[in-house]
């Protein structure tokens, strides 16, 4: 059994929704980072950033319980778990996958996440915060709809990298998004929001 300890964000989808596209067995747990709760010794020992998602496997790799933090890492994991050809084994194409995965992990997330913090949280409005990460926000927009150019999904076949991605490109709303210029990264989207798998992953944790 595998348990997710998550919350409504965009890396916290990304696990909700890998699970339900592998039709894997769950059970969610909320951890309500509003109220702090990461910072719960009980959730540390499972992820020691005191960040969400993290899982714990019942039926770890050596039939012994496992935790597992960060959320690219979680994807690989469970992925390889059940030898999905969403992470392939072609080295060819799984590099192609890996070097997306570390894409987002390395700037779609992180420069989403600083457009976010300067836009909707700031306790004051900085003009060049806002513009130096939507900025980059656009240009990474710009990167993955030139990838997409003649492809369905990122690397040609759906894969982690599409999954990493959804629950960024979900919160286009929050910068202001003109969709004119990135045709085919709206076309994916749009894709992978009519996957009822990635539907009800998206989904999962909203009531809380």
């Amino acid at each position: 059994m595998i348990h997710l300890y998550s919350w409504n964000t965009s890396n916290g989808k990304k696990i909700s929704v890998i699970l339900e596209e592998l039709g894997m067995a769950y059970e969610f747990h909320p951890i309500n980072i509003s109220k702090d709760e990461q910072f719960q010794a009980n959730f540390l020992k499972i992820s020691p950033n005191n960040r969400i998602p993290a899982i714990v496997d019942t039926d770890g790799p050596d039939g012994k319980e496992i935790s597992v933090f960060e959320s690219g890492a979680i994807l690989i994991y469970l992925a390889e778990k059940v030898s999905s050809p969403m992470l392939p084994l072609d080295p060819r194409k799984r590099m192609q996958v890996l070097e997306w995965l570390m894409w987002q992990m390395g700037g779609l997330g992180p420069m989403q996440g600083q457009a976010h913090h300067f836009r909707r949280a700031a306790k004051e409005k900085i003009p060049y915060g806002i513009k130096r990460y939507t900025d980059e926000t656009n240009r990474l927009y710009g990167v993955l709809n030139k990838q997409l150019e003649g492809k369905e999904y990122i690397v040609g076949d759906i894969s982690i990298a599409d999954v990493a991605c959804i629950g960024w490109i979900s919160r286009w709303e929050w910068i202001d998004v003109d969709w004119s210029k990135y045709p085919n990264l709206k076309a994916w989207f749009d894709r992978m929001m009519a996957r009822p798998a990635v539907a009800k992953g998206m989904d999962i944790q909203a009531v809380f």
